[in-house]
Formats: C-alpha cells, sequence, structure tokens
C-alpha cells in the first residue's frame, strides 16, 4: 500500500511540474445571469517550451472550447480552434475579440464575485499532455478596467 501511495505522489508531482512551465496570469470569466447560456473567459497564458492548448473543461459548463474572432471581409466570425500554439516564452492573450475560452452550456449562473474551475490541457513538444487548473474569478469588466458609471458616454 505504501509503494502505491508514493507512486501516486510522484505521478502527480511529475504532471504538476510539467504543468508549472506554462503560467496563467489576468484570468477572468465574463458574468453570465440565469438562462444564459455562454460566455467567455480570458487570460495571458505564457509556456517556457514551446506548448500547445489543447482542450478546456469545466463543471459549469456543457462544453468548453478555444475558440477565435476574427474579421472575414466585413463580417466578424468567431470559430473553435482544436489547437492553440503557445510559442516558447511569448505570452498568449486569449481576450474578448481575439482568441477566448467559449464556456456554452452553462449550468448555471455565473454572478460577479464567484469563481469558475478551469481545467486547461496543454501538450508539449514531445506530445507529453498536462493539465492545470485555474480558478478563475468572474466579473463583469476585465481585471482593473472600471466599469462606465451608469449614463457615462450616453447621449440623447
Amino acid at each position: 500500500m505504501k509503494f502505491k501511495t508514493i507512486a501516486t505522489l510522484l505521478a502527480l508531482a511529475a504532471g504538476f511540474a510539467h504543468a508549472q512551465t506554462v503560467d496563467v496570469k489576468n484570468a477572468w470569466v465574463r458574468s453570465a445571469v440565469s438562462g444564459q447560456s455562454g460566455t467567455g473567459a480570458f487570460m495571458s497564458i505564457t509556456a517556457k517550451d514551446d506548448t500547445k492548448l489543447v482542450g478546456v473543461s469545466s463543471p459549469m459548463a456543457g462544453v468548453a472550447e478555444v475558440h477565435e474572432m476574427k474579421m472575414e471581409g466585413d463580417v466578424m466570425r468567431m470559430r473553435a480552434v482544436p489547437v492553440l500554439d503557445l510559442p516558447a516564452g511569448q505570452t498568449v492573450q486569449l481576450k474578448p475579440g481575439g482568441y477566448h475560452v467559449m464556456l456554452m452550456e452553462l449550468k448555471q449562473a455565473l454572478p460577479k464575485g464567484s469563481t469558475v474551475p478551469l481545467t486547461l490541457t496543454f501538450k508539449d513538444a514531445k506530445g507529453q499532455e498536462s493539465k492545470l487548473e485555474v480558478k478563475v474569478p468572474v466579473a463583469a469588466t476585465a481585471p482593473g478596467i472600471a466599469a462606465p458609471a451608469h449614463g457615462a458616454g450616453h447621449k440623447h
């Protein structure tokens, strides 16, 4: 029994050490009201070595995918991206209007001030997968950006 426990701890430590080669900062999820079926999650991801973001999941959503929004002619299009490259040492921004995590089939409201657990799945250059679990705060706007005062910028 003791060997099994040590082996499990070593396996967990190996996965944790590998996941630590990826740094996630400034993560936030846009708040969602009851009945709303989807929302976005945003963050900055920096990988120490060439890595790929190959999956995302959350117990708060039936479906979680990396999406890209971009202009095609005069139309803004959004599409799922099965793999997002994370070049070594370069920060990749997941932000509104660009790459982001789409949380769909929400299982409950996501009020401002709550948190959403996300599991990010990465694959390194050798094909080894690792997972990083993050607890992401829910906000109405990106952290550090104040929401406009009621009526600000609103003209009649």
